[in-house]
């Protein structure tokens, strides 16, 4: 370990948790594994347990589904509407890995959310890999390797990890492409070519980034290769990609769906995707997520931690250093797509979680130079920033837990004290000028909050379980495949446990009517429609009510009860 870090300063000894980064990063071999078991630690609790989380995972998963259930590969759907939202890539993955599910004989695979999560399961995996690799153009191992751990630890990562949509993997492929751009980069004016892996990693990450979720990949790489060009008045570094091999093999990969595509829907893929979908994000909220300019950088300090309060004193660094070549790579890189998200009106967490494994290389190119100074007006607070997430996490989920459910999530609470009594050991170390020995607590700390909040907090608080609990019902009826229907409450996690002909009467006439259509049947009431509905059945026979749910919709932020009645021949 260099005796260069501000963080070594004055330093007390350096023990095992000081000797961690250089121990883990004795050689490549060893740092790739000891980041694969860090992110398995942080990724794997609750992706069994956790429920389909409305609205948009299920929404995923119910159209790989259907592609299964159809064997049609081109179109995605959801029920009978088509989802002409993103490219084919994910679904594509999910049935895949769906189907090595069946084959394997997992019981009731088609419904078994956590097969379609290994997609995004090994895409934050690859992510925190991937990282590792784009930091070593920057950094020394031990220092590539403590960023990239950094990035892994982050909250974002490790929920988007839990889910089965495009973002953890859109995120390896960003990261896969912008390690190759800054290989390209930082050894322009050099003879030798690149290597055939970097080449690879690019215009790959590039490829299924686009068959994942379109202009996004190019969005994050092209931006910093387009400024930086400008800055030096020259592109031609790019030339060191082979841009005219690579787009070609970009083409032969993307084209052959998005020409079926095209030919199966009439060309309606394109104007939904771009102009219902993309546009309407920039020109409006688009299904109320709305939020400010400076929305991502306030969410910032909790989607990024526990680095965030460490990445936010980097800045002045940032700016004073602008001109070397790394840093003004990373600031390209992350400066002016960050400026387009906050200026977009729909906002979402995830949208910047692509930059954040640059944001982590900036930290610890920071520490390396001694920028990360507790001396600094301010910086001792900001540090406690590091504290706020899993004290608030450690108060929050019990008070959640007590007022949804009337229990307390007993179990999570030691990890989550230990996540405080490490979090605060990483502001003491700040505070003490060892501020890389302040990083690894505050990976640790990560390790401790994801298998509690993710693991065992979640476990305990049935009330946010609705469509696990109704299909239960569904499947303690004594007949085979009942018709469902529910009335009120259309959440896709419903339709993905149900299945795709669950019906959606929108009165209770229709409900009522549905119920008695003949057959084995199930009809899930909300309450408020329940006064609809029993008028529709008086005078009416053979419906008896077989179940009740109460709980709380994450997606609606409401309380919401629903009761189950059946006609069973």
């Amino acid at each position: 370990m260099t005796s260069l870090s501000a963080g070594r300063a004055g330093a007390a000894e350096p023990d095992l948790i000081d000797r961690l980064p250089g121990l883990a990063a004795a050689t490549h071999a060893r740092a790739c594994l000891a980041l694969l078991v860090l992110a398995l630690v942080l990724f794997l609790p609750g992706q069994i347990g956790l429920q389909p989380m409305d609205r948009d995972e299920p929404r995923f998963a119910q159209a790989s589904k259907q592609m299964l259930e159809t064997g049609d590969l081109v179109d995605i759907r959801f029920q009978a509407e088509a989802r002409h939202k993103k490219p084919v890539g994910i679904y594509w993955l999910q049935a895949a890995s769906v189907a090595a599910g069946e084959a394997l004989g997992v019981p009731g695979a088609r419904t078994e959310i956590a097969l379609y999560r290994i997609p995004s399961l090994v895409g934050a995996c690859a992510a925190v890999l991937l990282a590792y690799w784009a930091a070593l153009a920057f950094l020394a191992r031990p220092d590539a390797l403590l960023a990239a751990a950094l990035f892994g630890a982050c909250l974002m990562l490790s929920a988007e990890a839990r889910l089965a949509k495009t973002d953890a993997l859109l995120t390896a492929c960003t990261v896969a492409s912008f390690g190759a751009l800054a290989r390209a980069w930082l050894s322009r004016g050099s003879a030798v070519p690149l290597p055939r892996s970097a080449l690879l990693a690019f215009w790959g990450g590039l490829a299924l980034g686009i068959l994942v979720k379109g202009p996004m990949v190019p969005l994050f790489v092209g931006l910093p290769a387009l400024i930086l060009s400008g800055l030096e008045r020259d592109a031609y570094w790019l030339r060191r990609l082979r841009p005219g091999l690579g787009l070609a093999l970009v083409a032969l990969a993307v084209a052959p769906w998005f020409l079926a595509i095209a030919w199966k829907s009439g060309g309606a893929f394109f104007t939904e995707a771009v102009g219902q979908d993309m546009l309407a994000k920039v020109g409006g909220a688009k299904e109320k997520h709305w939020g400010p300019p400076g929305t991502y950088a306030l969410a910032f300090f909790g989607t990024f931690w526990p680095g965030a309060a460490f990445a936010a004193l980097a800045i002045p660094f940032a700016w004073r250093a602008r001109g070397e070549d790394a840093v003004a790579l990373l600031v390209a890189a992350i400066l002016p797509a960050w400026a387009i998200f906050e200026c977009v009106p729909t906002k979402l967490p995830h949208y910047v979680l692509p930059l954040m494994p640059m944001v982590a290389i900036l930290t610890v190119l920071a520490l390396r130079r001694g920028a990360l100074d507790p001396r600094r007006p301010g910086a001792s607070a900001v540090g406690f920033l590091a504290v706020a997430i899993p004290v608030g996490l450690a108060v929050g989920l019990p008070l959640a837990g007590w007022q949804l459910d009337r229990q307390v999530p007993w179990a999570a609470l030691p990890l989550l004290a230990g996540a405080v009594g490490l979090a605060l050991a990483a502001w003491f170390a700040f505070r003490a000028h060892r501020s890389e020995r302040a990083l690894v607590l505050g990976v640790l700390a990560s390790l401790l909050v994801s298998p509690a909040l993710f693991g065992l907090g979640q476990r305990e608080i049935p009330a946010l379980k609705v469509s696990p609990r109704l299909a239960a019902i569904r499947d303690a009826l004594p007949c085979a495949s009942p018709r469902v229907a529910s009335l009120g409450y259309r959440e896709p996690s419903l339709v993905f446990l149900v299945g795709t002909d669950l019906a959606t009467p929108p009165t209770g006439r229709e409900a009522s009517d549905f119920l008695h259509a003949g057959g084995c049947r199930l009809v899930f009431v909300e309450a408020r429609q329940a006064a609809e509905f029993a008028a529709a059945e008086a005078g009416r026979t053979g419906a008896r009510q077989v179940g009740a749910v109460s709980g709380f919709n994450i997606n609606g932020g409401r309380r919401v009860g629903l009761a189950a009645y059946a006609v069973v021949p």
